[in-house]
């Protein structure tokens, strides 16, 4: 448990780093270049995202949460890959982008605060 913790807790600063990289991209309107910014950048977040989900979903399995289901670890799962890419990327839908990272924030928040009930 203390792992998923940290793992979320990285997680949830990579997803507001993603935000502030983000709007800085869009403020520049510059692209970020795919093998010295955003490849090495997505890369990083695929590892720590592969094993949160391992460890959300064994926890799930395991606790049973009440607001906490398989199909929210899924698509946050999808989404911060998906957000790991496109922060770098200013024409990026500004919608979207916001609306996919309100959610996932909201999950790894609600992780949290479960993990420290």
């Amino acid at each position: 448990m203390e792992q998923l913790k940290h793992v979320t807790a990285e997680l949830l600063a990579s997803v507001d780093q993603m935000m502030n990289e983000y709007k800085e991209r869009r403020g520049t309107k510059e692209k970020g270049d795919f093998y010295n910014e955003v490849k090495p950048f997505a890369d990083r977040v695929k590892n720590v995202n592969d094993q949160w989900k391992e460890l959300c979903l064994e926890w799930i399995r395991a606790e049973r949460p009440k607001h906490l289901h398989f199909p929210q670890i899924m698509n946050t799962y999808d989404n911060i890959e998906m957000l790991s890419v496109h922060c770098f990327f200013p024409e990026s839908s500004y919608n979207r982008f916001v609306s996919h990272h309100q959610s996932v924030h909201y999950v790894l928040q609600t992780l949290i605060d479960e993990l420290n009930e």
